[in-house]
């Protein structure tokens, strides 16, 4: 007997033997938003699998194609596509009209952006250490200026060695490494984060002899699992990463 368990719904159903997962939840009542009518043609009725991937059949040639497109994990699936034997547990990852409105790939613009993939990389934060009083007494055009000319330097480096950064916070930056998979990461991170320590040794004269102050800058690195996706408003998506990965790198860089 074929069951699906759904997280969201707390709801059991049976499934016929050929049932893809979402002529089952439909048929079972269950609300599984399908915008282009189960073709495979946007990607509204993805789940993740939380419990039973193995027990999916592999994926078929469309919605393979999707996948590639949208950079699915593999235990993101296409609820229109996927059949399966025994037991299996998912979450629908679409809910609401919000939701459909946010990801539906069908509509302009949408086709590159990606629902997000777990990856191992290397996450590094910075932050110019006072910057609060460095630059109280300065004219905002001064602060504005020497900020971007540390922001091109470092940038310079963090590029240099195979990073980019993914944020900027105020003087913080977030850079992220191995985003492309590079097996050296946390070697090109590290790296990196001494570069940036030469760079601002180097910039310090220049503050000394036009601002007569300096500062230093605090470094945390961290290599681990995050996921990393598109997240954004409409015409204003970027890519970033998220997960106790990035909240690690950032407590290594507040205590340093």
């Amino acid at each position: 007997m074929k069951q699906i368990f759904f997280l969201t719904d707390e709801k059991e159903v049976t499934a016929e033997s050929t049932e893809t997962i979402l002529n089952a939840s439909l048929r079972s009542g269950i609300p599984h938003t399908h915008v282009c009518g189960g073709h495979a043609r946007c990607s509204t009725c993805r789940v993740m699998l939380v419990e039973g991937l193995e027990q999916c059949d592999p994926r078929n040639e469309i919605e393979q194609k999707m996948a590639d497109q949208l950079h699915f994990d593999p235990a993101i699936r296409l609820a229109c596509q996927t059949t399966f034997s025994g037991s299996i547990a998912l979450r629908r990852l679409v809910l609401d009209d919000e939701d459909i409105e946010l990801d539906d790939q069908t509509m302009p613009g949408r086709e590159s952006s990606s629902v997000g993939k777990e990856k191992r990389i290397a996450i590094l934060f910075s932050d110019i250490r006072g910057f609060t009083s460095f630059s109280e007494s300065m004219p905002a055009y001064d602060v504005i200026h020497l900020l971007n000319r540390y922001f091109h330097l470092v940038g310079r480096v963090i590029a240099d060695n195979g990073g980019y950064i993914d944020n900027y916070m105020g003087d913080g930056i977030m850079a992220l490494f191995g985003v492309d998979e590079a097996p050296d990461a946390s070697l090109r991170a590290v790296k990196a984060g001494l570069e940036m320590l030469d760079v601002v040794e180097k910039l310090k004269p220049y503050m000394m002899l036009t601002y007569h102050r300096a500062f230093d800058i605090g470094i945390g690195i961290h290599y681990g699992e995050a996921v990393v996706g598109t997240i954004g408003a409409r015409e204003r998506k970027t890519e970033t990463a998220i997960g106790d990965s990035v909240n690690f790198a950032s407590w290594i860089e507040s205590a340093n």
